[in-house]
């Protein structure tokens, strides 16, 4: 649950249908707001609003700015973070699309994905088990792997959302943006990299 992020998803579905299997995807969650348990103030409703116009104005993404009509929500990314994860476990290959998912019902539609229910039901749009997916959802084992991923982007050093890095182990890692960035310029870039990673 990252307004820019969200921005950037169409930038990054570009790069993977591009790049298909010469430069795979690996979806690391970062916990923007995990385990956020302060209900957003005013002043927290009108700093994110003001994120969600610059967002909508930068990438042309929609946004039902209803959602700041809400009293109390609690901004906590773990429970979105966790259901992506749970999903890169059950079905990696759907992990993209269900994320880009969960921010569309969130940004776009004004749904709580802060709820195991809502995450579930966006999950059985993907054709997975609802019960199945919630059950998974709740182990020690998603738990387990999203503060994983938590640890590794701030391990990474990862300070800004979104961040693409590409790379392997074997041939190094190289920052491709930390912050929005429009599609222009991008596969050019990545071609280049790649050619000289060979």
């Amino acid at each position: 649950m990252c307004s820019w992020c969200y921005g950037f998803a169409p930038v990054v579905s570009e790069l993977a249908r591009h790049f298909e299997d010469r430069l795979p995807l690996t979806l690391v969650m970062g916990g923007l707001r995990a385990g956020n348990r302060r209900p957003m103030s005013a002043s927290d409703r009108d700093a994110i609003r003001q994120h969600w116009k610059h967002v909508a104005e930068a990438s042309g993404q929609a946004f039902d700015f209803s959602f700041f009509d809400r009293e109390g929500f609690v901004y906590d990314t773990e429970p979105a973070c966790r259901a992506v994860v749970t999903m890169r476990l059950l079905n990696c290959n759907l992990a993209l699309s269900y994320m880009e998912r969960i921010q569309q019902a969130f940004y776009a539609e004004n749904r709580d994905v802060t709820s195991s229910g809502v995450l579930s039901s966006l999950a059985e749009e993907a054709g997975v088990n609802g019960d199945r997916f919630e059950t998974e959802m709740q182990s020690n084992e998603a738990r387990n792997a999203t503060f994983r991923d938590f640890l590794m982007a701030q391990e990474a050093g990862v300070r800004g959302f979104p961040t693409l890095i590409a790379g392997s182990d074997t041939s190094g890692y190289a920052l491709v943006t930390s912050g929005y960035r429009p599609i222009e310029g991008m596969v050019e870039a990545l071609e280049r990299w790649l050619a000289a990673a060979q």
